[in-house]
């Protein structure tokens, strides 16, 4: 099996008040408008029949995290395959529902499965690992979901924390208002990680599968600095940089930290889909995201960016609590200032609906 050095981080684990698990409503509101498209898509494309091998139905959510998001997806997915079992008449049984959740290896799996639904209909299973990598042996999944996992990137491109490089992002921690050439750099690690990502998928996918993939996407020709998600990252780095000038933070240290994460544009997937060759694209919808003013939703945002970078922000930084707390202080007022920032902002997703090919 191919080996990616993997360099980010698992969400907040735990159920504190910074914790992934009570800071992730904002990745609910886009989960709720994908939950119709992923009924249908399994009404519509899935055939029972070819895929039900030895009374078994294997799924996956890959970037699990330990939210209850994973949670409610995994139950409207076995409901929709149930429903689509009675559909087709056929004299079979029900399968047995393998459910296996996959998150990076720190992630808090302990906090994912004390908090498993006791009425489950499915056997549940935990796989640590990058799903940049094979994850489960060939042709062995039914079934692949994933929600707004895929942006996070394996690391960070090599070029841009290079201080030699034309992509060097001294002053910023994202590819947001960067040179053309950051950006450049973000999109191509992003494009090496979904290609690994496709090749282990076509492995693990039997022929005929499905892939339920929806993540933060830019239209085509919008700007990625008026995309939401890279708004806060850009407010965070204006926040690092207020405590370099105060001497709170090292200069040296900021200019060697950025964000794995990139927004990439609906024809970037169609392209690098197509570049892979072992999918087809069933279904393709761009779907909007409700903005909430910053007065209203500034510690909202604070928290949920919290919630997504404090595990690469102490790996950095170090683990000074005092830093990190004035850090998101720091950020969630930068928020509420920016009224203005915010009316100008976007929030959508891309839902995406793959089938395996035959080979």
């Amino acid at each position: 099996m191919e080996k990616v050095a993997i360099e980010s981080f698992a969400m907040n684990g735990g159920v504190g008040d910074n914790s992934y698990a009570n800071n992730s409503s904002l990745q609910r509101s886009g989960f709720e408008a994908t939950r119709s498209l992923i009924h249908e898509a399994i009404m519509e494309k899935l055939d029972i029949k070819h895929l039900t091998s030895g009374n078994s139905f294997r799924i996956t959510d890959l970037g699990c995290s330990a939210g209850p998001n994973t949670f409610a997806a995994v139950q409207d997915i076995v409901e929709a395959i149930e429903q689509k079992h009675q559909s087709e008449g056929t004299q079979l049984p029900l399968p047995e529902f393998h459910v296996y959740f996959n998150d990076q290896v720190s992630n808090d799996f302990n906090t994912l499965f004390a908090s498993l639904p006791l009425e489950r209909r499915y056997f549940a299973t935990g796989v640590p690992g990058s799903f940049h990598t094979r994850l489960f042996p060939e042709k062995s999944i039914n079934l692949v979901h994933s929600f707004a996992a895929l942006p996070w990137l394996s690391k960070v491109p090599e070029e841009v924390v290079n201080i030699h490089s034309l992509c060097w992002n001294k002053g910023r921690i994202h590819y947001t208002n960067a040179p053309v050439e950051v950006k450049e750099a973000y999109k191509g690690q992003f494009a090496k990680d979904m290609m690994r990502f496709f090749n282990a998928r076509a492995k693990e996918v039997v022929h005929g599968g499905l892939m339920a993939l929806c993540f933060p996407c830019l239209p085509d020709g919008q700007p990625n600095s008026h995309f939401l998600i890279n708004v806060l990252f850009d407010l965070l780095g204006s926040a690092l940089m207020d405590m370099v000038q105060m001497g709170r933070v090292d200069e040296a240290k900021v200019a060697s930290f950025n964000i794995p994460f990139y927004a990439s544009s609906t024809k970037e997937v169609v392209t690098l889909v197509e570049t892979n060759g072992r999918f087809t694209i069933e279904r393709m919808e761009t779907l909007g995201s409700p903005i909430l003013q910053a007065r209203e939703g500034s510690e909202c945002y604070s928290k949920t960016t919290r919630a997504c970078t404090e595990g690469l922000i102490r790996e950095h930084f170090g683990h000074d609590d005092e830093i990190i707390n004035e850090l998101f202080d720091r950020l969630t007022k930068k928020i509420s200032d920016s009224d203005s920032i915010l009316e100008e902002s976007y929030m959508t997703y891309v839902f995406v609906l793959l089938k395996r090919k035959e080979d």
